[in-house]
């Protein structure tokens, strides 16, 4: 298998937004893991149901391949770039489309069998994605600043919660 023409095919199906073209380049027991979904997926019928949820979500989606792919037996990695526009509902869980448009990157594992990838994972940042769509606030902004002291206090409340029942345990000895 030619790794360089499989990314470029790979990039080509993220890129086209029909389910069709990305799962016919994975086996049809593929194992999906990715960052953004709550749980593995097994199987076309889960892995389509992603690709509908993220392609609503960011209708505009497009990926770029940055690096790779580094390959080593059956397996490679490929480092992209994403940008898209959340414009639809993210679902789940359910958030509403904020208009924000968004630039991550990340990397995929590949493991191939029979030319096609069976096993993979996404690996990229929530974090950032969640504050370019307004679910976590920006770094630095008064609003995260407000949500780490309520943080700091929500520890101190549940230490002092803690500390009677960890008296009477020790006075039980």
């Amino acid at each position: 298998m030619d790794a360089a023409d499989f990314a470029e095919r790979w990039r080509a199906a993220w890129n086209s937004h029909q389910p069709d073209q990305l799962l016919a380049l994975m086996t049809p027991d593929i194992v999906y893991d990715d960052t953004a979904w709550p749980y593995t997926m097994h199987g076309h019928a889960e892995v389509r149901e992603f690709l509908e949820s993220a392609w609503r979500a960011l209708p505009d989606l497009e990926f770029e391949l940055a690096a790779g792919p580094f390959v080593l037996d059956d397996r490679a990695t490929l480092y992209w770039k994403a940008t898209g526009t959340f414009t639809g509902p993210l679902d789940p869980p359910g958030f509403a489309p904020t208009g924000a448009r968004l630039a991550f990157d990340g990397f995929d594992l590949h493991e191939y069998r029979d030319g096609r990838v069976c096993r993979l994972r996404i690996l990229f940042d929530m974090l950032d994605v969640s504050r370019q769509i307004g679910l976590v606030p920006r770094q630095g902004s008064r609003l995260e600043k407000a949500g780490a002291a309520g943080q700091r206090l929500a520890v101190r409340a549940l230490s002092a919660a803690r500390r009677p029942r960890a008296r009477r345990a020790a006075a039980a000895r």
